[in-house]
């Protein structure tokens, strides 16, 4: 139960439901260069200062279910406040900010207050603070233009996939109207991790295009995780709080 509370609260990113793709090349739509697809995909950028979200999220896995609530907000790359509730109930926060991720859960009456390293390699997935706010708008979790990548089409959508050696392979699926993101696909063949997180029902706001549909697959030695997030209200650019304290007598977690 820990380490549900601690995905879903911090990054709302665990899971996993290994899926393949069938790689067909279709002559369908036409050729588009990598630098093209990631230009189009960037010029689809949310422009706001502040976003408040109350979603409903369902997380499985192989022991248990459970639906919660969750309030978001953001201050765009500045700050992120994430609560959890059941029943009405606060069950957990977190607050996180480009250098600090602080999150308590009531269950067991502990916390952690730190930043993305320790964390990082406790949840076994690179994080910081661009790649949480970028899953929750619907934008690559990854600066594309810092990267390299090789262009193909899949299923009548573009895909990109990162050219760079290492452990970590990721790929990325554009609609071909829009040029917005579908799905990513992160796997750590190493470790024989693999996360997919899957977007749909986009709306078209005055601040741009937000998907409202978030599907979050993962599959690890452990099991298999699915998180599915829904968007049931959304406001662009008012003045909000981020309320935040950690309980007295919360027992600190050290994460080594």
């Amino acid at each position: 139960m820990k380490k549900y509370i601690v995905f879903l609260v911090v990054v709302l990113l665990v899971g996993c439901k290994a899926k393949k793709d069938i790689a067909t090349e279709t002559e369908d739509l036409n050729t588009v260069s990598s630098k093209k697809i990631i230009d189009k995909h960037y010029s689809n950028t949310l422009n706001f200062t502040t976003l408040y979200i109350k979603a409903t999220a369902k997380y499985s896995d192989v022991k248990q279910n459970q639906n919660v609530t969750t309030e978001i907000r953001i201050k765009k790359d500045e700050q992120i406040l994430v609560s959890i509730r059941f029943l009405g109930i606060t069950m957990a926060k977190a607050l996180i900010t480009p250098t600090s991720v602080s999150y308590y859960e009531k269950i067991k009456g502990t916390y952690y207050d730190g930043d993305f390293t320790s964390l990082s390699k406790w949840l076994g997935t690179d994080l910081n603070f661009e790649k949480v706010q970028n899953l929750l708008v619907g934008e690559a979790l990854d600066n594309l233009k810092k990267g390299k990548y090789k262009e193909s089409i899949v299923d009548q959508l573009y895909r990109l996939d990162d050219q760079k050696e290492s452990n970590l392979k990721q790929s990325y699926y554009f609609d071909a109207e829009k040029f917005l993101l579908q799905k990513e696909q992160i796997t750590q063949t190493a470790e024989n991790v693999m996360i997919q997180v899957a977007y749909a029902d986009h709306k078209t706001f005055e601040q741009g295009i937000l998907p409202t549909s978030i599907a979050i697959n993962t599959i690890q030695s452990k099991g298999k995780t699915d998180i599915n997030l829904n968007y049931n209200s959304i406001s662009f650019n008012e003045e909000i709080s981020f309320p935040y304290s950690i309980p007295d007598g919360y027992k600190r977690v050290i994460i080594k």
